[in-house]
């Protein structure tokens, strides 16, 4: 398959925002020629304001075609399909910054993807309209910036430090780290954990380190990058990101591939290529 004429440019945060916002992508996509990707799931939230045409979706909530919207935390993959043009501005967020800057609870949002309007915040949902007003890149990740800002002054919601705790230790060691480590760790019960986490997150802390663990797998499969940046090492095989990974062997891996992107690692690779 063809792949389609882009322009990408990626954006930083406000420092304020740091804590919450993980960057901003800018795109301009065509092709004349149908574009499916597979989205495997990761440890982060991605809002979409989209300045051109909708996207189909196939997901765990099965199909529908918005124009901007919030995936939440997902387990399992979305298959994303457009021709033609795709044109906006995508926000990478922490599941913590989701929580903070909306307020509500994050299982409303796990393995969904709702329309910005249906997350009723005035400022997301004028957001796509106003940046299409904007001339360039810079001045839309900075209007993001302002509208991103003023939610996080108007919100209330905090995550507990015992939740940000748990959460970034299992983001700092990739899911490898037993759920009683971080109950013991925080001094909380398992039980209040899970359910303070799950609230806060969108995932228990069992399937996130699940998730965590997979995508480093996943990070750690792909070849080196034609720049030598961050990704230039020798590709691995897929029994040593397994054992390095902390799967029983190259057959629970394949199997955490089959159930979390829906396709084997060879699939997830091709595919990527």
């Amino acid at each position: 398959m063809e792949a389609p004429v882009g322009e990408y440019v990626r954006g930083r945060p406000h420092p304020a925002l740091a804590e919450h916002v993980l960057g901003y992508s800018g795109y301009r996509e065509r092709s004349a020629a149908p574009v499916r990707r597979r989205q495997a799931p990761t440890g982060s939230c991605t809002l979409i304001l989209s300045l051109g045409p909708p996207i189909r979706l196939h997901g765990p909530a099965g199909p529908t075609v918005p124009v901007s919207f919030l995936a939440g935390m997902h387990d399992a993959a979305v298959i994303t399909e457009f021709t033609g043009v795709q044109h906006g501005v995508q926000v990478d967020l922490t599941p913590l910054g989701v929580f903070t800057l909306l307020g509500r609870p994050m299982p409303e949002l796990t393995n969904r993807v709702p329309h910005v309007d249906e997350l009723e915040v005035p400022e997301l949902t004028a957001l796509p309209a106003r940046l299409a007003e904007e001339p360039g890149w810079p001045e839309r990740f900075s209007r993001v910036d302002d509208a991103l800002l003023r939610r996080l002054d108007a919100s209330r919601a905090r995550p507990d430090p015992e939740v940000a705790w748990a959460w970034d230790r299992l983001v700092r060691t990739a899911g490898a780290i037993g759920i009683q480590q971080l109950a013991d760790g925080t001094g909380w019960s398992r039980r209040h954990l899970l359910n303070r986490f799950r609230m806060q997150v969108g995932l228990a802390p069992k399937p996130a380190a699940r998730v965590l663990r997979f995508q480093r797998a996943a990070e750690l499969l792909l070849p080196p990058g034609p720049d030598g940046g961050s990704r230039a090492r020798a590709a691995r095989s897929v029994a040593d990101v397994a054992a390095t990974c902390g799967y029983a062997d190259h057959a629970h891996l394949v199997r955490e591939f089959r159930t979390l992107a829906g396709c084997t690692p060879t699939e997830y690779l091709a595919e990527r290529s």
